[in-house]
């Protein structure tokens, strides 16, 4: 989410934004807690559901869509909530904010949505029967994939550009999460429009894994789509002039 999304004009945290590294540690532990997410929900719906790929898929993403709610609304103020490579590129070359702080953000995405992939599979690595790390052997390749993670990024982006000017973070939580919600069941790659997300789940061999050969194409077509989403985010939301 866009870091425009500051607090009422009118209260101290208005003033100053928090200092980078208390925005840091907002990115990682978002980023962290949105893995347990998507992946403890994944491994969970393995087990509860080991027959019906559609009800797997559902619970993984209902636990998706509410735990992104919550987390975008706990941190918007403090670091915008991007917890998302994809949203952050598009804020630098909206000029919202700095390369150092971009890279920084980036950096504490990965570090952060790595090691919840790894608590996740700790959480259940007695329904796996395996440790914190096991690499996925779940191939997310075809065209069709590849094309679904472009369109869902731009949507992604779109939405979370169109939200954010209501300046609400419950507004924005909300829209997001529910459009990542939605897009999971009408996207054939179930929407990561995330490349932190495309890293983390490589390293869990859950229903919500993808293997890491798979993992380059689909941050190739999510980063297409943040910048495409850049151009449309700069002409359709740009101020209107007399």
């Amino acid at each position: 989410m866009p870091d425009d999304l500051a607090p009422p004009h009118d209260t101290p945290a208005a003033v100053h934004a928090p200092e980078l590294s208390k925005r840091l540690a907002a990115e990682a532990i978002g980023s962290a807690f949105l893995l347990i997410a998507v992946i403890g929900s994944g491994i969970m719906a393995q087990t509860l559901s080991p027959n019906d790929v559609g009800l797997q898929l559902l619970e993984n993403a209902a636990a998706t869509t509410g735990a992104l709610i919550a987390l975008i609304i706990m941190f918007a103020t403090v670091s915008g909530a991007h917890f998302n490579p994809a949203v952050t590129l598009v804020e630098r070359l909206l000029g919202s904010m700095t390369s150092r702080d971009a890279g920084a953000y980036v950096a504490a995405q990965l570090v952060g949505g790595c090691l919840g992939t790894m608590s996740a599979n700790a959480m259940f690595s007695e329904q796996t029967g395996r440790g914190i790390v096991f690499i996925s052997q779940r191939d997310r390749n075809s065209g069709a994939e590849l094309l679904a993670e472009v369109v869902a990024t731009i949507g992604l982006l779109l939405v979370i550009h169109g939200a954010v000017r209501h300046a609400k973070p419950h507004v924005v939580g909300v829209a997001v999460g529910v459009w990542i919600g939605g897009a999971y069941f009408f996207t054939s790659s179930t929407s990561f429009a995330n490349p932190m997300v495309s890293v983390a789940r490589t390293l869990s061999d859950s229903f919500a894994g993808i293997a890491p050969s798979s993992a380059p194409g689909f941050i190739a077509a999510q980063l297409v789509g943040a910048v495409l989403a850049w151009l449309l985010i700069r002409w359709i939301f740009a101020p209107q002039t007399r």
